[in-house]
């Protein structure tokens, strides 16, 4: 079965150890649920049938819903090959402001923001996505001359994906997110990763500090109880050793280089935590 592929490049994305979190993975579950889904790299490898895929990024998760609708999908890449022809540094700026009027900006049909998404990763600085405390999108220009904002092949394996199971696609509250799970179901969270550094996390104009860590940590232990498969990746701190200390751990080496600047991009001690075994 051809697999789809991330559309776009996010921070914290999980193709270099995908095949990790696969093997540790259980080997039969009910529905699976990732409610920081974000790229998608973990979805398409594992290629469910039934699913809840979720991300507190709206825009991230409007062109999810764009590609599932054959309509919506084909007028979004009619506007791609629009950015790629025009795209250059005035015309980067001029798509990125676009949100600075936010009554207009929410006004705008949802494909051609979908397309704006989509070519402000490809053409920004390093593929970062970072907002603003107003939620405006404030990463500047790549310098590319030129950009390829979409594979035709791989957005059409992942609307064949998105129509032929039953995926659902939401943009709420990571709890919210999960509250329909039962037991059997796997729930697979990637939340952004705890830090005591500068570490990027700014998806959305909350951010994610370590009071949602926390609360993370009591969603985790009540999915755990209703008898699901939970699982959970993110940086090894002292913070998530505590929160965690009574499930098992799963130690990887991971090279991060989504950072500005030379010395964020290291390799660093990643934990894979699960409330089960994988015997």
């Amino acid at each position: 079965m051809l697999k789809g592929k991330p559309f776009v490049k996010w921070a914290g994305g999980k193709r270099a150890i995908v095949s990790k979190l696969i093997s540790l993975s259980p080997i039969e579950f009910n529905t699976y649920y990732e409610p920081f889904v974000g790229g998608g790299a973990m979805l398409f490898e594992l290629s469910p049938k039934k699913a809840v895929i979720n991300d507190y990024n709206k825009e991230l998760m409007n062109v999810y819903s764009c590609i599932k609708d054959e309509n919506k999908f084909t007028l979004m890449c009619k506007e791609l090959n629009k950015h790629e022809i025009n795209h250059s540094e005035e015309y980067y700026y001029k798509i990125r402001d676009l949100d600075k009027d936010s009554k207009k900006f929410n006004k705008l049909i949802d494909y051609k923001r979908a397309a704006r998404t989509i070519y402000l990763n490809k053409a920004c600085f390093n593929g970062l996505y970072r907002v603003n405390s107003k939620n405006e999108f404030n990463v500047p220009f790549g310098k590319k001359t030129k950009i390829n904002t979409y594979d035709g092949v791989n957005l059409g394996i992942i609307y064949t994906y998105l129509n032929l199971n039953e995926i659902d696609i939401l943009s709420v509250d990571f709890e919210e997110a999960v509250k329909d799970a039962k037991k059997g179901d796997f729930i697979y969270f990637d939340p952004p990763y705890d830090s005591d550094t500068n570490t990027f996390n700014s998806y959305t104009e909350n951010g994610f500090d370590k009071d949602e860590q926390r609360r993370l940590a009591e969603v985790f232990k009540k999915l755990d109880k209703k008898g699901c498969f939970v699982m959970l990746s993110n940086y090894n701190t002292p913070l998530i050793q505590d929160l965690y200390k009574d499930y098992n751990f799963n130690y990887i080496k991971v090279k991060r280089n989504i950072g500005a600047k030379a010395k964020d991009r290291f390799e660093i001690e990643e934990v894979i935590i699960t409330n089960y075994k994988n015997d």
